[in-house]
């Protein structure tokens, strides 16, 4: 009893936890004058619910997650005549299905009512099952070949990184603190994970043989899931926003498409079919603006590494006019792991607040800090209270944290926008419009 009910606690965490209303949407694919190039998108699972964790059987089926019922069940999604077909029928939820390598079966991942959780394994056909492994939790897994299996297990409140052998059978744990996506890397003898032992996510790759790991890129902050095109190029997601990276030619993440105009935000789960030619993103369905025309489809925006160097150009003595008044906001060159600056606003002839800001490297990442004052120097915040911005993207012209954000117009020209809440709870945003000489 007292197992079951650890389990229980687990899978609320990882599968039962404020589970979104998903769709599955699928595109086609091409590296057009080396850009990549998504068309023809279409919501191919279009049902209330939770429909989710897609994967390629071959070119033209799709296995899924798919909400009836109240529970999900597997699904097979044929692409050529868009129809659809329930693959499991049992009293336990399915999650994760994955043909499996030279074998006409499914592996998924089964949550019965009473809270276990195993492996099993499907016949595509006959709705016939049986457990492949039960004596780990897997939460996510994928197939390295018909006999090696590579999962994230739950344990100790997290994910760990499992290799199984099932020709021994025998488990063996390579890493902790792990994503939830796995995935082969393509044209190598190797597989890939998430690594979330730092604060900034690593994307790393997994010698199945050895159960050497090594250093691939740093993951798109803050998302989760990733997956791979054929010529090796990594696609993550993030907001309604692909981006892609290269790990062998690229430094930065690179903008792909906003996916706005076909009615997607917060994109997760990715797959891409054997060929290439297929893309299959999860996201949750929104109303699409029909006046919003701006072709977005092929814009790609280099996203850049959080270090100061591609903040320095907001260095510089700035000047504007704001709240009724004009303000100065003076900034320093990075020298010493950051960079410093002294704002004030002047109404009437008189300074009615100041400001003291610094940018910090701090764990990977980007943070933006400060400390308001009165005019006679009387803080506004407590001794060690500050307010701080944490980071979430740079680009070559702008810099956005959570609630500030910095923008280049040209040398002389930047915007600065900031979040600034009402006493109503609503958020306005305030524009700062700077030149500096």
């Amino acid at each position: 009893m007292k197992k079951i009910l650890t389990i229980s606690i687990l899978l609320f965490s990882f599968f039962s936890y404020s589970q979104p209303n998903t769709d599955i949407f699928l595109f086609d694919l091409a590296k057009i004058d080396g850009k990549l190039i998504l068309s023809n998108g279409k919501n191919i699972s279009n049902n209330e619910g939770y429909d989710n964790q897609p994967s390629f059987m071959d070119e033209r089926i799709i296995f899924y997650s798919g909400t009836r019922n109240g529970q999900t069940d597997i699904v097979r999604y044929d692409i050529e005549t868009g129809r659809m077909k329930w693959v499991s029928a049992t009293e336990g939820s399915e999650y994760s299905p994955l043909k499996i390598p030279k074998k006409n079966r499914v592996s998924a991942i089964r949550l019965e009512k009473d809270g276990s959780q195993k492996l099993y394994k499907y016949t595509i056909k006959k709705n016939v099952s049986k457990p492949l492994i039960d004596n780990i939790i897997i939460g996510y897994q994928t197939w390295y070949d018909e006999e090696t299996l590579i999962s994230s297990v739950l344990e100790d409140g997290g994910l760990s990184l499992y290799i199984t052998n099932l020709t021994e059978p025998k488990n063996y744990k390579v890493d902790t603190k792990i994503g939830r996506s796995l995935h082969k890397i393509p044209k190598t003898a190797l597989a890939s994970y998430i690594s979330k032992k730092n604060e900034q996510w690593e994307i790393r790759s997994l010698n199945p043989t050895s159960a050497e790991t090594e250093f691939i890129a740093q993951a798109l902050p803050k998302s989760e899931d990733f997956c791979w095109t054929v010529n090796g190029t990594i696609l993550m997601g993030r907001g309604d926003v692909l981006y892609k990276l290269n790990p062998k030619t690229d430094k930065y993440w690179k903008k792909v498409a906003s996916l706005k105009k076909y009615g997607i935000k917060n994109i997760t789960r990715l797959a891409t079919s054997p060929n290439g030619s297929k893309i299959a993103i999860v996201g949750e369905p929104t109303i699409v603006d029909k006046s919003d025309t701006k072709e977005e489809m092929t814009d790609e925006v280099e996203v850049l590494e959080p270090v100061l160097e591609n903040v320095a150009w907001i260095a510089g003595n700035w000047k504007g006019k704001a709240f009724g008044g004009t303000v100065e906001e003076n900034w320093s060159e990075p020298s010493g792991d950051s960079m410093m600056a002294a704002f004030k606003h002047i109404k009437y002839g008189n300074v009615t607040f100041y400001e003291l800001e610094i940018i910090r490297e701090v764990n990977n990442t980007l943070m933006l800090q400060l400390k308001h004052f009165h005019g006679n120097l009387k803080g506004w915040e407590t001794k060690d209270e500050t307010v701080d911005f944490p980071l979430k993207e740079i680009t070559h012209n702008k810099v956005v944290f959570e609630g500030m954000a910095f923008e280049k117009i040209n040398e002389n020209e930047m915007i600065v926008t900031v979040d600034i809440k009402q006493k109503d709870g609503s958020i306005q945003k305030m524009k700062f419009n700077y030149t500096k000489d």
